[in-house]
């Protein structure tokens, strides 16, 4: 396959218009404060008026990297295990991302991993991080993998195959609660935050996170590596842009190798 897979939810999520695109993602990352960069990081996939700002807390912690290994939720279509695109490259407004076909040759033998475009097709919890990933760090490689039933094991088994050196960034995409009141949203939240910063999956389900299983295997990973959590943000939409009947949460999280 020749062509790159187009963006899906541009003009929806995040602006068509490339100028006003580039603008927008960096204005968020210049209002996001600074810190040490992370090996792994945790971002939500709203449309940017939501999550945006949360989300730019976590790129601000974007190592200078040259290949990011993205994991997230299917929305659209349901697959098992982790679906790999046969696209060779993903397109958004300001550009094509080009996928570490390499990468994907070196997992496609793992339990669980396979080819099926169709999971990519339409799906948000990817897409809406390439823009900020192509501000903040200009030509890179993306390892997209939707991740649908597939156990933490199996999640963690293919984090390690592609874990790399400095040149390597993992990226698991997540929003937090769904649709409760504002009030029950922060409770929830915070129940979902303390467990990853215990490095704990247990808790997390579909209700807690929409990307509890890619979460599980960064977790698992995360514990036998020694990892340390540093939470950046957490808040919701009735922070952000919407009303505080029926909240979507967001948080952004840092990862660190030990010393």
């Amino acid at each position: 396959m020749s062509r790159a897979r187009p963006a899906a939810v541009a003009g929806l999520f995040y602006p068509a218009d490339p100028a006003t695109l580039a603008a927008e993602v960096d204005a968020l990352l210049a209002a996001a404060p600074a810190g040490p960069p992370a090996k792994a990081l945790i971002a939500p996939h709203a449309g940017y008026r939501y999550s945006g700002p949360i989300a730019a807390r976590a790129y601000r912690r974007l190592a200078p990297v040259t290949r990011v290994v993205l994991l997230g939720p299917c929305h659209r279509v349901a697959v098992r295990g982790l679906a790999a695109p046969a696209w060779p490259a993903f397109a958004t407004p300001l550009g094509d991302v080009p996928v570490d076909a390499e990468a994907l040759a070196r997992i496609a033998g793992l339990p669980g991993v396979h080819t099926f475009d169709a999971t990519h097709a339409q799906e948000h919890a990817l897409e809406v991080h390439l823009p900020f990933l192509q501000r903040a760090l200009g030509a890179f490689s993306v390892v997209p993998l939707v991740v649908g039933e597939a156990p933490p094991a199996q999640v963690a088994a293919v984090i390690d195959a592609l874990w790399g050196g400095p040149e390597t960034a993992i990226l698991v995409s997540s929003d937090l609660s769904h649709f409760l009141a504002y009030e029950a949203a922060q409770v929830a939240d915070a129940a979902t935050c303390a467990a990853i910063e215990a490095l704990d999956a247990g808790p997390l389900d579909g209700y807690a996170a929409c990307g509890h299983r890619p979460l599980a295997g960064l977790l698992a990973t995360a514990r036998r590596r020694g990892m340390a959590v540093e939470t950046l943000d957490l808040r919701s939409s009735g922070d952000t842009a919407g009303d505080r009947q029926r909240v979507v949460g967001y948080g952004a999280w840092a990862l660190h190798e030990a010393a």
